[in-house]
Parts: structure tokens; C-alpha cells; sequence
């Protein structure tokens, strides 16, 4: 599997609206959008920064994801994720090697990514996210 480098870092947030406020009038990040991802039940906005970004990642129903994330362990880090080469690859030889997946497969995720999670019991308890973009 070849790692290209941190793709981005996905901040759980109760409210993309108040967040934003201390990545924009603070430290001067400039959000590029902000994008639905429904299958997800999530509302992402995008600062990027050089090759990688933030993403404030906003639940868009009480029994979504990142809602449960937050109640259970309140705003901040949620996840990182690495851009790979080749997602189909890496997935194979993460099953090769053992590894537990959430995705067996890659699905759609924010900004077009093609994404797939490891299993936080694989990785001292941090959700890692591999992507893959065009």
C-alpha cells in the first residue's frame, strides 16, 4: 500500500456555523465548501490546507454517526485519514495482513473520495479513514 500523505482530519463538531468561527476568524482558513453527505447523515466543510484539510464534520440527524460520536465523547478529533494510491489495493492488503475493517469495500465519501475505515480496535483506538481521489 502506498500512503501519498494526510489526506485530512475530520473534527466531529455539534454545529459547523460556531466552529468555523475560530478556523476562519482566528487562525485564517478559508472554508471551500461545505458539502451534504446523506448516506452518511453528515454536512462536511472543507479548509483545506496545502495538500491536506480540515474537515468540521456536522451530524444531520440525533441518531447519526457523528452525533452518537459526540455524545458519547464530545467535540473534536474524530478521525484521520490517509490518501492512498490505489484504495482497492490497500484494502486487499490490509485483509491480507489481518486487519480489522468497518469497510470491506470503498464507498462515496465528502468531496468525491472513494473511502474506507479500519476498525479502531486495529489502531490504538483512532478511527483511520484510508481515501483515494482522483
Amino acid at each position: 500500500m502506498k500512503i501519498k500523505h494526510i489526506d485530512h482530519i475530520g473534527i466531529a463538531v455539534k454545529s459547523i456555523d460556531q466552529a468555523k468561527k475560530f478556523y476562519t476568524e482566528i487562525l485564517g482558513l478559508k472554508i471551500e465548501g461545505i458539502e451534504n453527505v446523506a448516506d452518511q447523515k453528515v454536512n462536511v466543510a472543507f479548509l483545506p490546507i496545502t495538500d491536506s484539510e480540515l474537515e468540521l464534520v456536522e451530524s444531520t440527524h440525533p441518531d447519526g454517526p457523528v452525533a452518537k460520536y459526540i455524545e458519547a465523547r464530545g467535540e473534536g478529533i474524530q478521525h484521520i485519514a490517509f490518501r492512498v494510491e490505489d484504495i482497492e489495493e490497500a484494502l486487499a492488503e490490509l485483509k491480507e495482513k489481518g486487519v480489522r475493517l468497518i469497510d470491506e469495500k470503498p464507498r462515496k465519501g465528502a468531496g468525491g473520495a472513494k473511502i474506507a475505515f479500519i476498525h479502531p480496535k486495529e489502531t490504538n483506538g483512532v478511527l483511520v479513514e484510508i481515501c483515494e481521489r482522483d
